[in-house]
């Protein structure tokens, strides 16, 4: 179960951590206090239909392959549509992340695109994130965590600001903000021919993965506060990051596990972009080019078509904007995924507590950023009617 709890935590931990939890703090202040570990309660609900889906159809492709098999061709296109949405903006928001960290004297955005091609050019180098790879990042982004927490606080004479009572529309909405910042959970879910008796460590897993990524959240919120007050991440975007807020060397050590944690973000993002755009081409979702692969097996095509559009995403340069599109098109991916579950078995408590937050919390997303990607779903579903036709 080690090895499945680093795994999820190589996919969780990067741009929430240093980037969206101050962003939500400046945006609804006290409120991220409750909202961590509620984001975090209902990311095990998601997580655990996840992992029971990934047990019943041990296919690459997520709720994708989930939704065609138990709901039918048009639950599925969604589904892979909305992946395609919400990772492609946690990518851009990933890059974005590096850029903040590293363009001090220079345009992130110009570092975000340097990043993503450089990602890109490993990918397309057949590079993988292995197991060693992991541990390293991981352990790497964790020091970087607890270095920033232990160092707020000593420089705030251990002393934490009052906690005044939050609006509950502030909390929902950091709650829905945040969920996304916990959904590296599915990688987990896709562990079930890696680990020993999966039916019952990957749930565990799951649950362990998603604990300690709220207490490693609730650091990084605490050490902020006591350096900035509950809004502390008010400037965050400006160039106010976690490793701005204190001093050297213990700056240098958060910078490091920050870029180096969003950068392995970045690559997880583009590898699962390409196979989902690789499963929608086999299925004629998309164009059958996409499920093309080179003389190494790699699918040259689908990891430019994910990256692209990333490189782009991030010209707005608007993290906020970023990683609130990935959030709305987040909770709506993982209630397809709780529906899928439920038609596998309508007794699923987890299922429906699951679903029925997607769905709650889809409604504390700003109102521009709703339409948008509604919008862009009904582009998605007209584009499925053509392929059809």
């Amino acid at each position: 179960m080690t090895g499945a709890i680093g795994t999820g935590l190589g996919s969780i931990l990067g741009t929430g951590a240093f980037v969206a939890i101050g962003i939500a703090s400046g945006m609804w202040g006290d409120a991220v206090v409750f909202a961590i570990p509620a984001a975090g309660v209902v990311a095990v609900f998601n997580g655990l239909s996840s992992a029971h889906l990934a047990g019943r159809f041990p296919v690459a492709g997520g709720t994708y392959e989930y939704g065609y098999q138990t709901l039918g061709p048009w639950w599925g296109f969604t589904a892979g549509w909305l992946f395609l949405l919400a990772k492609t903006a946690s990518a851009a928001t990933a890059a974005l992340g590096v850029g903040l960290y590293l363009g001090a004297s220079i345009d992130r955005r110009l570092v975000a695109i340097a990043s993503v091609a450089v990602v890109t050019g490993l990918v397309l180098a057949g590079l993988r994130r292995t197991t060693v790879v992991n541990a390293l990042l991981v352990g790497m982004t964790v020091t970087a965590l607890v270095v920033f927490s232990f160092a707020a606080l000593d420089a705030s004479g251990w002393a934490a600001p009052a906690l005044d009572t939050p609006r509950p529309g502030d909390i929902l909405a950091a709650i829905a903000f945040l969920f996304v910042t916990y959904t590296g959970y599915g990688r987990i879910a896709t562990l079930g021919e890696e680990v020993h008796r999966p039916a019952r460590t990957i749930p565990r897993a799951v649950i362990v993965t998603l604990t300690v990524a709220v207490l490693l959240y609730a650091l990084v919120e605490i050490g902020g506060r006591a350096l900035g007050g509950s809004q502390w991440g008010l400037d965050l975007e400006t160039g106010s990051t976690l490793a701005r807020l204190i001093t050297p060397p213990f700056s240098t050590v958060v910078a490091i596990g920050a870029v180096t944690a969003m950068l392995g973000v970045l690559l997880n993002l583009v590898l699962g972009l390409s196979r989902v755009w690789l499963a929608m081409g086999r299925r004629l979702d998309m164009p059958q080019a996409l499920s093309r692969l080179d003389r190494r097996s790699v699918p040259v095509i689908a990891i430019l078509t994910s990256a692209v559009p990333v490189a782009a995403l991030t010209l707005i340069g608007d993290i906020s904007l970023a990683w609130s599109f990935s959030a709305f098109n987040v909770l709506l991916y993982y209630g397809i995924t709780n529906l899928a579950a439920l038609r596998l078995d309508k007794r699923r408590a987890t299922a429906w507590l699951g679903l029925a937050s997607c769905l709650f919390l889809s409604f504390f997303v700003p109102i521009g950023v709703w339409l948008t990607a509604a919008g862009l779903v009904v582009i998605g579903l007209i584009w499925k009617a053509q392929r059809r036709i």
